[in-house]
């Protein structure tokens, strides 16, 4: 069996396509300098999130709310992740 890598359902002769038009409308030459701004805006982006969920755990610990929960949760996810891949490991061994 053939496994094809897909990202948000785009096979890869449309991204050559995307591709294509991109550097037909902006040029080869600005391709690098827009690439560079959306890593910009990606970057500031990742950090005022994180901004954003330190100050909410600061005030949260301020004010003394049990800011476990989201950890208890978490391991608990953890838990049926792993049960499911065991289950989906046995199931896979059998076909």
């Amino acid at each position: 069996m053939i496994q094809q890598v897909i990202y948000l359902f785009i096979g890869t002769t449309e991204i050559m396509f995307i591709l294509f038009i991109v550097v037909m409308v902006f040029g080869a030459d600005k391709i690098p300098e827009i690439a560079r701004g959306l890593g910009k805006g990606m970057r500031m982006m990742k950090d005022a999130s994180n901004d954003i969920k330190s100050e909410i755990t600061k005030s949260a610990e301020k004010n003394g709310i049990d800011t476990s929960v989201s950890k208890d949760v978490q391991d608990e996810l953890k838990k049926v992740k792993d049960e499911l891949e065991d289950f989906t490991g046995s199931v896979r061994r059998k076909l």
